[in-house]
């Protein structure tokens, strides 16, 4: 039995970016969905990966609007102005390497650490947006390596609080979302908009995927169609 009920309340972390807005326009339409809000680094509470400090701070100045049914976090880095994914261990530098873990594992960890207290202890999900190249099992071609790091990083902070909530919020669903590969700024260096799909097809995909979890989903690793991926 899915666990989100049939009137439930939103908040999408990251509404500012590609995914995150596609995420807004869904969820504001959606008739399930009785309220959404959006946050990011910009917005009245604004939460920003490079000040962690902004993460608790932004929670406790949502903590009015709680509880929440449904929280999605949405930010993520690949790449920058300034530098691409490795391709060879040659390219391996400490600044990108600390940079993607305080983006895509320390902030996302610490994210759900105090958005978590948000959540309704009756029956919420929270889902992270992880990466399939975050998969160890799966990782067939190399490279990539800050990247891959952390979002390995942050798939196992996922697994392990997953395992926490099973006592403490045992009526909540922590899952790691791979969202696809979508048409954003994050993958048009990489023929994003060539091969991947519009946001809100990606979206509205993932959204069926949360919709339909249940408590025994708490802690998998999934993507947009539902496929379970190896850690």
């Amino acid at each position: 039995m899915p666990l989100l009920p049939n009137s439930f309340r939103a908040l999408v972390i990251g509404s500012s970016g590609t995914i995150g807005s596609a995420f807004m326009e869904l969820l504001e339409q959606h008739p399930a969905c009785t309220k959404v809000i959006g946050i990011h680094r910009n917005s009245a509470n604004p939460i920003d990966y490079q000040d962690l400090n902004t993460i608790e701070e932004a929670a406790k100045a949502l903590s009015g609007e709680a509880p929440f049914q449904l929280i999605i976090n949405t930010i993520g880095i690949l790449h920058s102005p300034d530098w691409m994914p490795e391709k060879k261990l040659d390219d391996l530098n400490a600044e990108q390497l600390q940079l993607l873990m305080q983006m895509n594992a320390i902030g996302p960890g610490l994210t759900i650490k105090h958005f978590s207290k948000l959540l309704d202890p009756a029956n919420s999900v929270m889902a992270t947006l992880s990466a399939k190249v975050g998969s160890i099992e799966d990782n067939r071609l190399g490279g990539w390596y800050s990247y891959r790091a952390s979002k390995a990083a942050l798939n196992m902070l996922i697994k392990t609080a997953s395992i926490e909530f099973s006592r403490t919020k045992p009526n909540t669903a922590l899952v790691a979302l791979h969202p696809g590969t979508v048409n954003s700024r994050l993958s048009k260096p990489f023929k994003g908009e060539q091969i991947g799909r519009p946001p809100l097809d990606a979206a509205n995909d993932m959204l069926n995927v949360l919709l339909s979890l249940n408590k025994e989903d708490s802690g998998s690793f999934i993507t947009y169609s539902g496929e379970r991926l190896p850690w």
